[in-house]
């Protein structure tokens, strides 16, 4: 009988091993399928605790999902109509303005290079500039160059078409059906490993939580305030810098130093002194004081995260091995690795091998 265990409870990893191996290989193979499957569980994922709150204050469920759904879909929609139009506009107000930094670059800061360390150009700005100023309506048209693309191709605008239309289903499907679906799956957990894989799934539920809605929420704060402060100053890429800046923040200290490198930049191509770059200090400053003392207390709390490199690192491997499917899965499965990473270094410091080490020392 002691054989037995053993040997049941390697089989039982083995299987566990296999199915998590298969189930890697369909996601590979259905990745381009799986996105738009992918984007509708995470929207469901985030707006969950919502539903449970609204639950909670005596109204049931359905109508909780309905109320969260629509407020959804008129946040997309306003996204969509206000906010898409006016970052092609500043993109289009950016191609526009390139001139103006190779002319900078090549006026100023390269004599000033030269001067200073010896360096010269070895690029031919007054081409680069001939073209940018043959091609920048072409550019600056966007969505209406991609929208004629995606339009001769039927195929591709029926594809489009079509995960416009299963996200917002699928979302709504999900969030209805919530609870039924973790209940089904706690019921297919062996009951032997039920305590502590679940104990392993909250610790991933919290870790998912800090990263994939209190972070997101800090992004997007920052987002706010730094198009909000470079906008005051008068900065015309104020929205776009902003957003970038926002949505690269989810690495410690990145967001400042490419926001206000690239605000810089801008300023100085915008107003041909140095006297703007103060101000634009001061709003990424304001920024990185309201993240540390106010947003990030509030929105994560005192919960350990991932690690800068290991956000970077998962992203880009994510990107690289599954494409777009791959970023979005990028740091739901670095928070997962993360807690079992944990658990399993836990159970090494309980292992023999580790107090045998310890003791022989």
């Amino acid at each position: 009988m002691k054989d037995v265990e053993p040997m049941n409870f390697r089989s039982k990893i083995i299987g566990w091993l296999i199915g998590v191996s298969g189930l890697g290989v369909l996601s590979y193979l259905l990745a381009p399928v799986l996105t738009p499957f992918l984007i509708a569980a995470l929207l469901a994922y985030l707006a969950n605790p919502v539903v449970l709150r609204l639950s909670r204050l005596k109204m049931s469920r359905l109508p909780a999902v309905l109320l969260v759904f629509s407020s959804m879909c008129v946040l997309a929609i306003v996204l969509f109509v206000f906010f898409i139009p006016m970052i092609e506009r500043q993109i289009s107000l950016l191609i526009m303005r390139f001139p103006d930094l190779i002319d900078s670059l090549q006026l100023r800061v390269l004599p000033w290079l030269q001067q200073q360390f010896g360096i010269s150009a070895v690029l031919d700005f007054d081409q680069i500039r001939q073209v940018v100023e043959d091609n920048w309506r072409q550019l600056g048209g966007t969505a209406a160059t991609l929208l004629g693309s995606v339009s001769r191709s039927g195929l591709a605008l029926l594809g489009l078409l079509a995960n416009l239309v299963l996200v917002p289903v699928v979302t709504f499907y999900l969030m209805r059906d919530w609870p039924r679906l973790i209940e089904l799956l706690r019921g297919l957990v062996p009951r032997d490993l039920a305590p502590q894989l679940m104990r392993i799934v909250d610790d991933c539920d919290s870790m998912l939580a800090t990263f994939m809605r209190g972070q997101l929420l800090v992004m997007l704060s920052l987002g706010v305030i730094y198009s909000l402060g470079l906008w005051l100053v008068g900065i015309e890429l104020a929205l776009l810098i902003g957003m970038i800046a926002g949505v690269v923040s989810f690495v410690p200290y990145l967001g400042l130093i490419i926001g206000a490198l690239v605000a810089g930049i801008a300023s100085y191509i915008q107003f041909h002194d140095l006297t703007h770059l103060l101000p634009i200090i001061l709003v990424f400053g304001v920024g990185q004081l309201l993240e540390g003392f106010l947003l990030t207390p509030l929105l994560v709390g005192d919960r350990i995260g991932l690690h800068p490199v290991a956000v970077i690192f998962a992203v880009m491997a994510g990107g690289q091995l599954f494409g777009f499917f791959g970023i979005l899965l990028a740091l739901p499965i670095a928070a997962i690795v993360a807690v079992l990473l944990r658990v399993a270094h836990g159970h090494y410091l309980d292992s023999p091998l580790y107090v045998s080490s310890d003791k022989a020392d």
